[in-house]
């Protein structure tokens, strides 16, 4: 019996590996199909190969039936295959979490105005080295050094293309070999494992760690000074706070002892702020302005969070220290793109009308967006819902908090609307997934084994695709 069991198996898989159809059959059926007709060749040809050499494993691995192997069937999931591979993998996505600056989502949206900016500088060849005064060779940092100086009230700037290479390469230029002293309570990890330590290691300093997790005093760093001491050292405390029975020492203080220990002070202010939130309601977060009239001597901080720009990172300061920052052959490693520089410069030209500030940059817009707007975004999506009437899904709106995300602000909620999908049926889980599914995908969030879309993050000309996902999930659910 064992015997003819496995005789019969290994026919069948015999026979099934038999009847797959050849490859140029396959290619003459998909390349016919209006949708492929003008795919590459190739490409068709290796998402044919892909899909069979899938098939095949599965048939030795007896995973397939002879419904799997019918032709329509293979013809249907190699179209499903080659269909994705044609499409860009960096995709636009609707945003329903309600983080504003979400790392993962790509942080902050640019405005129509940058857009433009970057599409022209894109399309032509441009002066990103070129030096129009003298016809010699010039230097990207120069485009945007003077307008950030004006914003800022710095001596001296550079850009790098992230704040983790701004902060290594400042930390490598002052300190390689030396020490650098840290309060504890701010050797910070952000996303993607960010850790500042791993960074003051990579830089070649020494940290001296100081104080402890959750008290810091000017004692502390007095007592940690030594003649090795090469910088002072503070670190936004980016996406968390400690409350309690806390103590830390003011950049006012800092700068103090630098200057009396002729010691230079930086402050990591990682998100960056050019503007004062708390005249919007919000909680207070230092300016890079308030920190370079204090006095610090180096000042790094993102393009791409709080201020509402590309990808960047941000070097104000003393002008001894940044010339000799432009100098380290790191910051050819570290240097900024001609198209990140384009839409940068054009993100800080929409901060010199601080009049207009908080409706042309975004992120800003984003984060003064009104409840009365955002309710209205809600109710536009929902409405046409209500003659549906399905016992077995509810779509209701509710209230609850956004965040600002970016590592910025982490104790400030921004009261939103959301969107409640709730299915007698389909898990939270599944409803996200088919969110995710749509195209562009929608992102949405899980809390308390519901499913929400926070509108105070889905642009105003995102409502009907949102509004259409919905009717076809109402269209899957009413027919399960």
């Amino acid at each position: 019996m064992i015997y003819l069991n496995l005789k019969e198996r290994f026919m069948n898989t015999h026979e099934y590996l038999k009847n797959i159809p050849k490859v140029d059959k396959l290619y003459n059926i998909i390349s016919a199909d209006t949708i492929f007709q003008d795919a590459p060749r190739t490409v068709v040809i290796q998402s044919i190969q892909v899909v069979l050499e899938e098939l095949r494993k599965e048939i030795l691995e007896e995973k397939k039936t002879a419904i799997d192997i019918r032709e329509s069937t293979i013809i249907k999931t190699i179209k499903d295959f080659l269909f994705k591979t044609l499409q860009p993998n960096l995709t636009n996505i609707i945003n329903g979490t309600g983080i504003i600056v979400h790392t993962n989502l790509g942080r902050s949206v640019l405005s129509s105005e940058v857009l433009k900016h970057v599409s022209k500088i894109a399309s032509h060849y441009s002066n990103l080295e070129f030096d129009l005064n003298t016809g010699k060779r010039g230097q990207r940092y120069s485009i945007v050094e003077t307008l950030i100086c004006f914003l800022t009230g710095a001596e001296a700037a550079t850009v790098l293309n992230n704040n983790a290479g701004a902060v290594l390469i400042a930390l490598q230029t002052i300190a390689d070999r030396k020490e650098v002293v840290v309060s504890r309570g701010e050797l910070v990890e952000i996303g993607g494992s960010f850790r500042i330590p791993d960074i003051m290691a990579l830089s070649g300093a020494c940290m001296i760690e100081v104080g402890t997790t959750n008290r810091t005093h000017l004692y502390d760093y007095e007592s940690a000074i030594t003649p090795e001491t090469a910088l002072l050292l503070k670190v936004h405390q980016s996406n968390y706070a400690i409350t309690g029975f806390t103590a830390s020492v003011s950049i006012k203080e800092m700068v103090e002892l630098g200057k009396k220990n002729n010691i230079p002070v930086m402050n990591d202010l990682g998100s960056g702020n050019l503007v004062d939130l708390s005249k919007k309601g919000l909680m207070y977060e230092t300016t890079v302005q308030e920190m370079i009239a204090a006095g610090v001597d180096i000042a790094t901080f993102s393009g791409d969070k709080l201020l509402g720009g590309p990808q960047a990172g941000i070097i104000v300061g003393k002008k001894i220290i940044i010339d000799a920052i432009k100098k380290n052959p790191m910051a050819r490693a570290l240097r900024i793109d001609k198209l990140t520089l384009a839409a940068l410069e054009a993100t800080l030209r929409l901060y010199q009308n601080p009049k207009t500030v908080f409706e042309t940059v975004p992120t800003l817009r984003l984060i003064d967006r009104s409840l009365t707007e955002i309710k209205d975004c809600a109710e536009k999506i929902c409405k046409s819902f209500k003659s549906f009437n399905l016992k077995n899904l509810n779509i209701d709106i509710v209230k609850r908090n956004s965040k600002i995300g970016g590592g910025a602000l982490p104790l400030q909620k921004l009261p939103s609307y959301c969107i409640s999908i709730v299915s007698d049926f389909v898990s939270p889980d599944k409803i996200d997934k088919y969110f995710r599914s749509q195209t562009p995908p929608i992102v949405g969030r899980i809390e308390n084994d519901q499913f929400f879309l926070d509108c105070r993050t889905i642009l105003s000309d995102e409502i009907s695709i949102v509004e259409e996902a919905i009717k076809r999930f109402h269209r899957i659910e009413k027919n399960d």
